[in-house]
C-alpha cells in the first residue's frame, strides 16, 4: 500500500469517501448514494473534531448512515418530486391529439401511419391508405386512432 495512503488520517478518508459519494450519485442518479456520502461527510467532520478510534467511526458511519437513508426517504415520500413532463418518456401517449397520415390502409382494425420521419402501427376503424386519422390513446407502442 502507498506511504500516502497508510499515513491519511482518517477524518481525511472519510471526507473524501463522501466526495466521491457523491460525484458517483451525480455520475449514476439513484438519490441513494448521496445520503451514504452525507454521513461519510459528518463522520470525517466529527473525526475531525473528535479523535476516536477507527472501530468507533465505523460504528458512527454506519448509524449515521442508517439515519440519513432513513430520514431521506421519509422526507421523499411527503415531498415527492414532480415532473412538470408526466410523458416525458412515452413517445406514445405524447402522440394523443396528433393527426396522421395511414401509409398502410387499416383493415380489421390493424394498420400503419406515418409520425415524424417512421412508420406507427395503429389500431381503429377501417381506413384507406392516405386517410387522416386522430390518435385518441396509446397502448405500448400501438396507436389508437379515429378517423378524421
Amino acid at each position: 500500500m502507498p506511504d500516502w495512503l497508510t499515513n491519511m488520517e482518517p477524518h481525511w478518508a472519510w471526507l473524501s469517501l463522501g466526495v466521491l459519494l457523491a460525484a458517483a450519485e451525480i455520475v449514476m442518479p439513484g438519490f441513494f448514494l448521496i445520503w451514504i456520502g452525507a454521513a461519510a461527510v459528518v463522520t470525517g467532520v466529527i473525526a475531525w473534531i473528535v479523535p476516536l478510534s477507527i472501530p468507533f467511526q465505523l460504528g458512527i458511519f454506519a448509524v449515521l448512515s442508517f439515519v440519513a437513508l432513513y430520514g431521506g426517504r421519509r422526507w421523499l415520500k411527503t415531498n415527492p418530486i414532480t415532473t412538470t413532463d408526466p410523458n416525458l418518456n412515452q413517445r406514445g401517449h405524447r402522440l394523443v391529439g396528433e393527426v396522421l397520415t395511414v401509409t398502410k390502409a387499416i383493415e380489421d382494425g390493424r394498420g400503419r401511419a406515418k409520425v415524424g420521419d417512421g412508420e406507427w402501427p395503429v389500431r381503429g376503424p377501417d381506413v384507406a391508405e392516405g386517410a387522416k386519422v386522430r390518435v385518441v390513446s396509446a397502448d405500448g407502442g400501438l396507436l389508437v386512432v379515429e378517423a378524421v
